[in-house]
């Protein structure tokens, strides 16, 4: 079993880590509050000493609704833990928190955080500066059996079936494992789609390809049922999401 030290300790051998911010809600001011409070406060004082990925999300279809996430990309472990003494300073910053959870009504329900591994064929995750319209993310988690399981998991996706995927209109900005969380051992990965319309006719083109077919039954025949459980939830880019 992998410690929150042994993670920790892991992380810091790659080359990058994400951290996933997930705020739970409940319908009436809290969302409106928190998407403030997040517009004013963290994401422009992440931005002031920060030039890794942030990627702001509202919830469209999620277990938990309402749900804003949050993903935030580093170099390193170290690069992670360093911001949070310089975000200390920020009087902004502790303006705006202090305004945000002085409302009549608690700022939300509960919060989650998970520190995600970048898989070694991750891509740069980057902003399209060109990008006005917010698109459509998918988020899934699939959760393996094994530890063993999901290192095979990860090898079928490094092998066909990224290609697979692209041919399809399938195009993940981020592959990673969860290395401190829940639903461990897993492969999470978001998939940016321009509308729900592009996201359907992409993945019936990819459930139909006859490699898709063949490899899935070749992996299976393999290692066993490699993906157990399978989590998805879709989001939009929050206006102010750096990456929209």
């Amino acid at each position: 079993m992998l410690t929150a030290s042994g993670a920790a300790a892991a992380a810091e051998k790659t080359k990058r880590v994400f951290l996933l911010e997930q705020f739970f809600l409940k319908n009436g001011t809290q969302p409106a509050r928190l998407h403030e409070y997040l517009s004013k406060g963290p994401l422009p004082a992440v931005g002031r000493i920060h030039s890794g990925p942030i990627i702001a999300l509202e919830a469209l279809v999620a277990a938990h609704m309402p749900q804003v996430a949050l993903i935030y990309g580093f170099e390193s472990v170290t690069q992670m833990f360093s911001l949070r003494p310089k975000l200390a300073g920020d009087k902004n910053l502790i303006g705006t928190f202090e305004a945000w959870e002085r409302g009549e009504e608690q700022p939300y329900e509960s919060c989650s955080i998970s520190l995600l591994e970048a898989t070694d064929y991750c891509p740069e995750v980057k902003a399209d500066a060109e990008r006005k319209t917010p698109r459509i993310f998918e988020l899934r988690t699939y959760h393996s059996p094994t530890w063993r399981q999901l290192a095979a998991l990860h090898e079928r996706f490094a092998g066909s079936e990224i290609a697979i995927f692209h041919r399809s209109g399938v195009h993940p900005i981020l592959y990673t494992s969860t290395i401190i969380g829940q639903q461990m051992p897993n492969l999470t990965y978001l998939i940016p789609f321009d509308n729900l319309t592009h996201r359907e006719k992409a993945w019936a083109a990819f459930g139909a390809d006859p490699e898709w077919v063949k490899v899935r039954k070749e992996s299976i025949d393999k290692h066993g049922q490699i993906s157990s459980v399978m989590q998805m939830s879709l989001w939009r880019a929050a206006p102010y999401s750096p990456i929209k």
